[in-house]
């Protein structure tokens, strides 16, 4: 991604000057906006390539911010908040928040998390190019359905194969046990979620290499899975 810009949704200046400076230190362009309505217009009107959204707005609460620009864009979206329980970060994330990070963070690892958004977003952009996803030792044909772990076919059920596809294609990002029950089963009731982890556990166990050890499909206790770049 050349010369990515930035917009970066924090009320507290001190903060917002930080993260501005850190940024400008790294030759990243930025934007900055103090209110929920000035973001979703700094992301309408400039298109930036990640946001940085703080969820306690003096207008708008920043899980709302999230579902109105997902209403017309999927920009990935990094959630910077002081808020740490569970629960404000599934909300944020079946809201349609790429990744989540809780104050106070280091400037390190914001630029890290940065740093692994852009590789998410350049491999988004080739896979779409490409009917084959590959990971490490993995390779999902999507043309024939087809899946292979060092280059010998593994034989998986309708949906273990809808499952893997589905964190695939959000390789990178933390999916909730919500969002999937919902893309699998239209539905997100308890038992679906305990039907959830039965089936990733026999997927790990098809594809993972040391299941009990997984380096593919990593958990997210309370919240859900994400699929690791190898």
């Amino acid at each position: 991604m050349a010369n990515p810009l930035i917009l970066v949704v924090e009320d507290d200046p001190p903060i917002r000057n930080l993260i501005a400076v850190t940024l400008k230190a790294h030759g990243y362009d930025y934007l900055t906006a103090s209110t929920g309505d000035a973001a979703i217009m700094q992301a309408s009107s400039h298109n930036p390539d990640v946001v940085f959204l703080d969820l306690g707005l003096p207008d708008v609460d920043g899980i709302e911010v999230i579902r109105r620009i997902r209403t017309w864009s999927d920009l990935p979206i990094i959630v910077i908040s002081a808020r740490s329980e569970d629960k404000d970060k599934i909300d944020a994330l079946d809201a349609g928040a790429d990744d989540y990070l809780t104050k106070p963070f280091s400037v390190e690892e914001l630029l890290a998390r940065l740093r692994v958004m852009q590789r998410r977003i350049a491999a988004i952009r080739a896979s779409n190019n490409e009917p084959v996803f590959v990971n490490g030792p993995l390779k999902i044909d999507y043309a024939t359905g087809c899946v292979y772990l060092d280059d010998a076919e593994v034989h998986l059920t309708p949906i273990e194969y809808k499952l893997l596809c589905l964190l695939a294609q959000n390789a990178g990002k933390v999916l909730t046990h919500s969002f999937i029950t919902h893309k699998i089963w239209g539905a997100a009731w308890e038992s679906n979620v305990a039907s959830l982890r039965v089936f990733m556990a026999t997927l790990r166990k098809k594809i993972e290499p040391t299941p009990s050890s997984p380096q593919l499909i990593q958990t997210h206790i309370g919240i859900g899975y994400r699929m690791l770049r190898i």
